[in-house]
């Protein structure tokens, strides 16, 4: 472990070392090489730069990660007290604001009004589970594969993945589904960051805001009707923040996964006849891609309640910290060989951790067991167009994505 670094102030300034940059093309192109690289300098913590030079710490080791995650008292969710926002380092159009700045949602808050908002939504969640999830997941997957079914082709990442769990999601939420298939992109361009995620995120919330409007004049059984009537007594920016968070994180994560998912199965001829003969179940890849490529890699962000020590490392309150989910799966202290089964495992980061864990994260998995399933009953001879080592992927500071699944399949 390195000695706890005593200078005060911005976080890359560590031993006048170089910052790292979490986006821009090493990072596009190479994620993890980017973190071990980290790793390796700077230890379980390191410093590093955000998009528009903002500095954070990256968490890079398991047990790190997981005190930050467990210990809101210590690093709080709450964006309010980010020093360098207050500071004026961070302006309105940064596109980490969409990710990062503080909304009056559970996940931007601790403590009871974290818990009053969190319980809305779990509870919302968990109705709208139980009014056929798998049902609508079973229709939608069939109508995208009716799409392609007959020409022996398709991309099965903006044929099948980027768009499942969206469709599925705006059913629950109450959402036509032309403007579920319109929100695709907007939720891409969040998660992408760039100069355009803030005009997005401004669409997304517009869309959903109208869309409250509606259910309070016309309400239905769907999950804004349910944030509406909650005995909460959520007002109407908490339910559109509410209906913004689950639209992004559920459908971001769950598409990710879901290519992840029939990337591995499609590379793996074993694990493809294993899921076709009944000997294997959808859930145990599942479980293996939580921990090699967990669908969002860093997580935003925690921000240091006092100074503190962490990893070796001085933190400053106000700091922030952004948690890398991909580096500590893979943190060769929890790990040291990377090879070996984690299956039956479920300690992985994959859902977060601690009192933000992701509360929906039952649905998601359901989602991608239909998707996989069906599309195994419906494709016979479905194979990859090309040889794995060619599939390729672009990160952004917060996740890693498929760029492409070509297929083919019949015959």
């Amino acid at each position: 472990m390195n000695d706890p670094d005593t200078s005060r102030g911005c976080p890359v300034a560590h031993h006048g070392a170089e910052p790292v940059r979490l986006y821009g093309p090493e990072a596009a192109t190479d994620p993890a090489g980017v973190y071990e690289r980290l790793r390796k300098e700077h230890g379980p913590v390191a410093p590093v730069l955000l998009e528009g030079e903002v500095p954070a710490w990256l968490v890079l080791g398991y047990r790190d990660a997981r005190r930050v995650l467990d210990n809101p008292r210590q690093f709080t969710r709450d964006a309010r007290i980010w020093r360098d926002r207050i500071d004026g380092r961070v302006d309105e159009n940064s596109p980490l604001i969409p990710m990062l700045g503080w909304r009056p949602d559970c996940v931007s808050q601790d403590g009871e009004p974290h818990r009053r908002l969190r319980a809305a939504v779990t509870d919302a969640l968990q109705a709208a589970a139980g009014r056929g999830i798998r049902r609508h997941a079973t229709h939608y997957a069939n109508k995208q594969i009716d799409a392609f079914a007959d020409t022996g082709r398709a991309d099965l990442v903006h044929d099948y993945a980027d768009y499942l769990p969206m469709l599925v999601l705006s059913r629950l939420l109450g959402l036509p589904e032309a403007e579920g298939r319109d929100l695709v992109e907007s939720c891409a361009q969040v998660l992408g960051g760039g100069e355009d995620a803030v005009a997005h995120d401004a669409r997304i919330q517009e869309i959903l805001g109208e869309l409250v409007v509606r259910k309070r004049s016309e309400p239905g059984s769907d999950l804004a009707t349910a944030l509406l009537e909650h005995r909460a007594g959520l007002d109407e920016d908490e339910v559109v923040s509410h209906l913004r968070l689950v639209l992004i994180a559920a459908h971001t994560t769950t598409s990710n996964l879901l290519a992840r998912v029939l990337q591995l199965v499609l590379s793996d001829t074993s694990r493809l006849s294993g899921l076709i003969s009944g000997r294997l179940n959808v859930s145990e890849i599942v479980e293996e891609v939580m921990w090699d490529s967990p669908p969002l890699a860093v997580l935003p962000g925690r921000f240091a309640a006092s100074d503190l020590e962490l990893g070796g490392h001085r933190v400053q309150e106000g700091d922030l910290l952004v948690l890398g989910l991909a580096a500590g799966n893979r943190d060769p202290e929890i790990r040291p060989d990377a090879g070996v089964s984690v299956q039956g495992n479920q300690a992985h980061l994959a859902f977060s951790s601690g009192p933000h864990e992701c509360p929906g994260q039952n649905i998601g998995q359901s989602l991608v067991e239909i998707a996989v399933d069906v599309l195994l009953h419906r494709l016979p001879g479905l194979r990859l167009a090309v040889e794995p080592e060619e599939l390729s992927s672009t990160a952004s500071t917060w996740e890693s994505r498929l760029d492409a699944l070509p297929v083919e399949f019949g015959g």
